[in-house]
């Protein structure tokens, strides 16, 4: 098992609107990889067939295996491959406990219901979970009455719960202050430096952390560059991908865009 996922020749709609046509794309296991573009580049599409959450057009000269798999039980891919999105996000209601967010990734479900068993060991898991996350004084609080940042480490703590190979994370820090976003980047550092493999997808430069080493750029549903990440992010690179001129700052391992003389 070589590879986290394989596209090959993959056409896939959402909606009535064709995203990808004929995509070839693949990320090896172990290596950390972010995935950069534009709104409007497919990143979400490409998340959501990843995830099972979206199927491609059928053809026999296509092919799309996860973990070098074509066929998979969701519940079982979850455990080696842990996902956090903001459509996920959007999808807990806001009574549900902080708790309850992260068992419920035990079953792939939003939210835990009556039917579900939970075993002492993961219970005792899902609140280790919280205190490694530093969310555990707020296991009964409300989701909604949770900031963004409580609210996605939650969510990181469910994608954690089956021990993932793997995490997929699609712009982790939209939406948060700068405090919460050090706090989630410095979390998703220790899990690689742990042996997490990480997988980012965003349009968010800042985002990417020292230990990506990959980076891909998509552009209205096509990879159009694909490389080491220190060779990728150039300003001339950056530029050509956003359509604007576009400076990038490099400090301990971190990028930062400004606008560049056009």
């Amino acid at each position: 098992m070589n590879h986290v996922f394989e596209f090959s020749n993959i056409s896939a709609y959402r909606g009535g609107t064709l995203v990808f046509d004929g995509l070839d794309l693949s990320i090896r296991t172990g290596e950390n990889t972010a995935i950069l573009g534009p709104n409007g580049s497919g990143k979400t599409t490409l998340l959501k067939l990843i995830s099972r959450e979206l199927y491609p057009v059928y053809s026999t000269e296509s092919r799309m295996l996860v973990y070098g798999r074509d066929r998979w039980n969701v519940e079982e891919l979850r455990s080696q491959l842990g996902i956090v999105s903001q459509d996920l996000q959007q999808h807990y209601r806001n009574y549900v406990k902080g708790r309850d967010v992260i068992l419920s990734g035990y079953y792939s479900s939003i939210d835990t219901w009556p039917h579900q068993i939970f075993r002492a060991a993961e219970i005792e898991h899902a609140e280790e979970l919280m205190r490694q996350l530093g969310v555990d004084e707020l296991a009964d609080r409300p989701f909604g009455r949770m900031s963004t940042g409580q609210q996605r480490r939650f969510l990181l703590g469910r994608a954690l719960v089956h021990r993932p190979e793997a995490l997929l994370l699609d712009e982790p820090t939209s939406g948060l202050d700068l405090s919460a976003s050090f706090l989630y980047l410095d979390t998703a550092r220790k899990l690689m430096q742990q042996g997490t493999q990480l997988i980012l997808v965003t349009h968010h430069i800042h985002e990417i952390p020292p230990e990506i080493t990959r980076v891909i750029f998509m552009r209205k549903g096509r990879v159009v560059a694909d490389g080491d990440k220190e060779a990728m992010l150039t300003s001339s690179n950056v530029s050509a991908l956003f359509g604007c001129a576009v400076e990038l700052i490099e400090r301990y391992g971190y990028y930062q865009a400004v606008p560049g003389n056009s």
